[in-house]
């Protein structure tokens, strides 16, 4: 999501070294996702000293990283607590926020593949009452070029949110919230994220293709690529083993790991996953696996590079400038050489990249302690994994 804003490691890397969590022996079984066996030396050691190190330079409460090359394992490591007295684990789930928005994305360009739709195809086609859904199509939701305001930033929704954090929202109420405002721009002709694109493309998939936005997922892409620990749920529940969020957000150190994440996405893609997983996503949405070389393109860039500028009716703060070295494709990020996406949610940070030359994957998980430094702590350490393992090509911050 956008802002709304150890001891135990040498005992958890101790552990046999495992393929990734989406391997499968003879028998169909899919291995668990374990820490590596604790390195002395070489990329592995340099990965745990910088998560070791960014967990005492934000206060967090734990960090869980993994690293492949080439779909091998380089180092996974869990340093930290879930909770009090209970050692964080690779196996815990955490949620995954806009990682799934990447997951859409591919879904969408893979109907493209099978010529089920056409990106430039109006919204109204599927979803004939939304407003402005002749001028809104199917590229400009997936690229966030619809001129749709952001409800999450709307004035007044941050404080109704941490007022009850445990409320449910409907699709409905949360894009009434964007529609019912006028639009930033004409649809196509600037960027700016909003998560009401988000929720409305959810909508239209389950409409083209008949099928649960949750099944369709499963089917077009979590399955293909083999991510078992990841799922989606229509409640705030998590499946355990959990790793537990605290935050410090509304004045005082408390648990979040339950709070309702319902407004974050559309329904049917609010999910969790672990850290093998996360890693696996990375490089396959990062790589194009499941798409066409046409449809990968049109992934890393739907037309956004060239947008993103200040208007009367955008500030500069909400218009941001798509470079071609650093621009939103379709649902994901596009930093320097990397392919990433970098969720925030309520005392959780993640972040998962992928650098297509190197064939590298870095997912990183963290939750805050009680004097955390705030916002995107996972991206940060993400940042310097990159530094220190291809120092040519680091991940440029975008905006």
């Amino acid at each position: 999501m956008l802002r709304l804003a150890a001891v135990t490691a040498l005992l958890a890397l101790s552990a046999p070294v495992t393929t990734a969590s989406g391997a499968a022996d003879g028998r169909g079984h899919h291995s668990p996702c374990v820490s590596s066996r604790l390195p002395d030396r070489g990329p592995a050691r340099d990965v745990l000293r910088l998560a070791q190190q960014a967990k005492a330079e934000q206060g967090l409460k734990s960090v869980i990283v993994r690293v492949t090359r080439d779909g091998h394992e380089i180092v996974t490591a869990a340093l930290g607590e879930s909770m009090t007295g209970v050692p964080a684990d690779p196996a815990m789930h955490f949620r995954n926020g806009n990682v799934a928005i990447s997951y859409m994305g591919t879904a969408l360009l893979r109907l493209v593949d099978e010529g089920r739709v056409d990106l430039d195809e109006p919204v109204a086609r599927w979803l004939p009452d939304l407003p402005h859904g002749k001028q809104i199509t199917l590229r400009m939701l997936g690229s966030s070029t619809s001129g749709l305001i952001d409800y999450v930033t709307s004035p007044g929704f941050g404080d109704t949110v941490y007022a009850n954090p445990f409320r449910q929202w409907t699709p409905k109420e949360l894009v009434a919230i964007s529609t019912g405002k006028p639009l930033w721009y004409r649809p196509g002709t600037n960027w700016s994220y909003s998560h009401a694109n988000f929720v409305i493309l959810g909508a239209a998939l389950e409409k083209i293709t008949g099928t649960p936005l949750d099944v369709l997922l499963q089917e077009q892409v979590l399955g293909p690529l083999g991510l078992h620990e990841t799922r989606n749920s229509f409640t705030p529940d998590i499946p355990t083993p959990v790793l537990h969020a605290f935050t410090s957000d509304r004045g005082k150190y408390e648990e979040s790991s339950f709070w309702n994440p319902s407004w974050t996405t559309a329904p049917g893609a609010v999910q969790t996953t672990d850290i093998c997983d996360l890693a696996r996503s990375a490089a396959g949405i990062g790589s194009g696996e499941l798409l066409s070389p046409s449809a990968y393109r049109e992934l890393l860039d739907p037309g956004t590079v060239g947008l993103g500028h200040p208007t009367k009716t955008c500030p500069a703060t909400v218009c941001l400038a798509n470079t071609r070295a650093t621009h939103y494709g379709m649902g994901l990020l596009v930093l320097g050489d990397w392919i990433g996406q970098h969720p925030l949610f309520f005392g959780y940070t993640a972040a998962q990249a992928y650098l297509p030359s190197e064939r590298l994957a870095i997912a990183v998980s963290a939750t805050n302690g009680p004097k955390a430094t705030g916002g995107h702590t996972a991206q940060v350490l993400t940042q310097r994994i990159a530094a220190a393992l291809v120092p040519d090509h680091p991940i440029p911050d975008f905006g």
